[in-house]
């Protein structure tokens, strides 16, 4: 899979970040997906706690069979630090190493992070998104931007609405009963109907789509892996 060559590696100050995530961000466009979906991709990065060394996974499955079919993981050093709102600046180069190692381009990508629920509009699903030139998804566990009322009931979703526009920006699924909701926004090239809709199918009775939970193991496993080899 073709990917595209960072400069700097987005290793820059915070402005100079902020005034590229504004300028990419222009670049997003919510539309409908273009063609049908036959592979899905769940995507996650993991480090120790807030370590430089990150390692990154990416899981393609077949859909709607949602069976695996490739799995691809790759480590980066990682110069940029923790900073809330900037975690694509942390973690792409270490996808781009491992979407390079894919032989199947997915149809659209669930990423472990945010759409356009972000104060710049570009959480690291849309930044991703936008750089790959392929539909995205925002599939957070927790809030960085926006509001919403809590829902109730498994399977019901409330809008994420945002606090200064009331512009609404993706929604809140309870996935599970006794699970807190998570946070789904589109980030590239598909609506947000789309987006929520391809992550319930995706649920299989769990609060997390298994591109989602998939991708989580893989890069744990991976990362585990790699250290144990280190020592």
């Amino acid at each position: 899979m073709q990917v595209p060559q960072l400069e700097n590696d987005y290793v820059m100050p915070l402005a100079q970040a902020a005034a590229l995530q504004r300028r990419l961000a222009e670049q997003v466009a919510l539309q409908p997906l273009a063609g049908p979906v036959r592979h899905v991709a769940g995507v996650d990065v993991s480090s120790e706690w807030h370590g430089s060394l990150l390692s990154a996974a990416v899981v393609v499955f077949s859909y709607p069979e949602l069976t695996m079919l490739e799995t691809a993981c790759a480590q980066h050093e990682s110069a940029f630090p923790y900073v809330p709102g900037f975690l694509s600046f942390r973690e792409i180069p270490a996808l781009l190493k491992a979407f390079a190692q894919l032989q199947q381009v997915p149809d659209v990508l669930f990423v472990d992070g945010q759409g356009i629920t972000h104060p710049r509009r570009l959480g690291i699903a849309a930044h991703l998104g936008v750089l790959l030139n392929l539909p995205a998804v925002g599939v957070a566990k927790s809030n960085l931007y926006g509001r919403w009322q809590t829902p109730k009931e498994p399977g019901e979703h409330t809008p994420i609405l945002d606090p200064a526009s009331g512009e609404v920006l993706g929604a809140a699924l309870k996935s599970k009963a006794r699970s807190l909701p998570i946070l789904i926004s589109a980030g590239h090239l598909i609506t947000q109907q789309e987006a929520l809709a391809l992550v319930q199918s995706m649920l299989q009775g769990y609060r997390l789509p298994i591109t989602t939970r998939a991708a989580h193991d893989a890069v744990n496993a991976y990362r585990r892996e790699r250290k144990m080899e280190q020592e």
